[in-house]
């Protein structure tokens, strides 16, 4: 599943069967995807001795997917009104979805949550105005062979690590039922859903 990076042009990567550059090319590409490997499992998540997931401090340096508002079940996280989820991954997972159309393992889509304002509290803006407030915690879809396949967690604001969701949680049947590309909403990741698409993931979902 792991990208073959690009970027370098050899036209005697077009010789004919049997050249002795298919040797070489082999080899750099076998280069290339351990070096893709190598950078997501420098960038794949953590967890304590109890099993929680740490909290990944440079989230903020990895690829920014989308932003939405009350996307979020009242039952789990913070709940109970309103909240924007700014959703980032990291850059090598992203890299390999571009080219494979799915998520790599040790792949982390973290959400950061935050309170919604507007024009109840800013009564010169546009009545349906809303915008970003204080961060109000943290979720993580994570990709983990060596757990399970795909786990959900909350991590508190301020907290190092957070605890995962039980398994009968809303969000693995409703992630199974209308995720597009395994079980992840890539559906509202605009800029991912040509790639998905293009490499035939693309699911397309029931929407009730």
């Amino acid at each position: 599943m792991q990208p073959i990076h690009g970027g370098v042009q050899r036209t005697d990567w077009l010789a004919p069967p049997f050249s002795p550059h298919i040797g070489t090319m082999t080899k750099i590409t076998k280069a290339a995807l351990l070096l893709a490997v190598a950078a997501l499992s420098g960038q794949a998540q953590q967890y304590t001795k109890n099993g929680d997931l740490v909290m990944p401090k440079d989230y903020r340096d990895w690829v920014f997917l989308s932003s939405s508002v009350s996307m979020s079940y009242p039952e789990e996280g913070p709940g109970g009104h309103a909240m924007f989820g700014n959703l980032f991954v990291q850059p090598a997972a992203r890299k390999q979805f571009e080219n494979t159309g799915t998520w790599p393992d040790k792949t982390v889509l973290l959400m950061e949550l935050r309170g919604v304002g507007g024009a109840s509290t800013d009564s010169f803006l546009n009545k349906d105005a809303q915008f970003q407030t204080e961060i109000m915690g943290y979720e993580a879809h994570v990709k983990d062979s060596t757990r399970g396949g795909w786990a959900f967690y909350f991590i508190p604001k301020d907290s190092a690590s957070g605890k995962p969701f039980d398994k009968t949680a809303k969000c693995f049947s409703c992630h199974a039922d209308h995720g597009a590309v395994d079980t992840t909403f890539v559906q509202y990741y605009p800029t991912l859903v040509a790639a998905a698409k293009k490499h035939g993931t693309y699911k397309e979902r029931n929407k009730h």
